[in-house]
C-alpha cells in the first residue's frame, strides 16, 4: 500500500516562537506519512527564516488576514489529505493520524476539532470567547442541522479533492463557512474532540470584526444574502 501523502498547512504571522515547536510535534505525530508542511507567512519577524531553515515550505503573502492565508495554504498543498492548524502551539498534532484515518479509511470529506468539550479550554480560552464560540455554534445547529459544536476552530482534515470543490470566499469567518458549505455541498462531514493549549506567542485576532463577520457568514448562506466576502 503506498504512503498517504499529508499536508499540514498553517497560516503564519510573527510565529517565531512557537514555530518550532509546532513542526517538532508535527514531525513526530506524522511520520508515518510522506509529510509536507506548508506556511503561508506574512510576518515581520523572522518566521520565514526559521520555517525555512527547518526545511518548510514557505509562501510569502501581504497581511490580508488569517482567512485568506489559510485558503492559500490549502489550495497550494499537494497531499491526499490536508490538515490545517494554527501556528501558536494550541492544537495537538497528536491528533493528525485520527484525521488521517477518518478521512483515508473512513470516508469522510471533511473532519473539524472541537476544542470546546475538554476542560483544558478553560484554563486556555478567555471565558467570553469560550461563551461566544458555544453561542456561535449554537447558532449554526440551529441555522443549519448540522451536528457541530466548534464552529471557529482552526483544525481541520480535508479529502483533497473536498478542499478543492469549493470556491471559498470568506476572510475572518472561514472556518464557519467551511462547515456550512461543505454540509450544503453533500460533503461528509465528522467532528472529533481535540485538546486546545494555551497559545506562544502575541494574539493577533480582532475579536469584534471576528465576530460580526461570524455573524454575517451564518446568514449570508442560510437566507442567501448578498452580503460582501469583504465584510466576511
Amino acid at each position: 500500500m503506498a504512503v498517504p501523502k499529508v499536508s499540514v498547512v498553517m497560516p503564519t504571522y510573527n510565529e517565531e516562537q512557537a514555530l518550532p515547536l509546532v513542526v517538532a510535534d508535527i514531525r513526530k505525530y506524522a511520520q508515518a506519512y510522506d509529510t509536507e508542511i506548508l506556511i503561508v507567512d506574512s510576518s515581520r519577524d523572522n518566521t520565514p527564516v526559521i520555517a525555512e531553515g527547518l526545511g518548510l515550505r514557505v509562501i510569502s503573502q501581504p497581511p490580508r488576514g488569517h482567512g485568506i492565508a489559510l485558503r492559500a495554504a490549502i489550495l497550494a498543498a499537494s497531499g491526499d489529505y490536508v490538515i490545517t492548524t494554527d501556528c501558536d502551539n494550541t492544537y495537538p498534532m497528536e491528533m493528525i493520524p485520527r484525521f488521517v484515518e477518518l478521512l483515508s479509511d473512513q470516508g469522510f470529506d471533511l473532519v473539524s476539532g472541537n476544542r470546546l468539550g475538554t476542560p483544558e479550554v478553560r484554563r486556555a480560552m478567555p471565558p467570553a470567547n469560550l461563551w461566544a464560540n458555544r453561542a456561535f455554534a449554537l447558532v449554526v445547529r440551529v441555522l443549519y442541522r448540522i451536528v457541530t459544536h466548534d464552529v471557529t476552530t482552526g483544525m481541520f482534515g480535508f479529502r483533497r479533492e473536498a478542499a478543492h470543490a469549493l470556491d471559498w470566499e470568506t476572510n475572518y469567518s472561514f472556518p464557519a463557512e467551511i462547515i456550512i458549505r461543505s454540509h450544503l455541498a453533500g460533503l461528509r462531514y465528522q467532528e472529533v474532540p481535540i485538546s486546545y493549549r494555551l497559545r506562544v506567542g502575541e494574539v493577533t485576532l480582532n475579536k469584534w470584526r471576528s465576530g460580526k463577520a461570524y455573524l454575517r457568514c451564518f446568514l449570508k448562506y442560510r437566507f442567501h444574502l448578498k452580503t460582501s466576502p469583504d465584510k466576511l
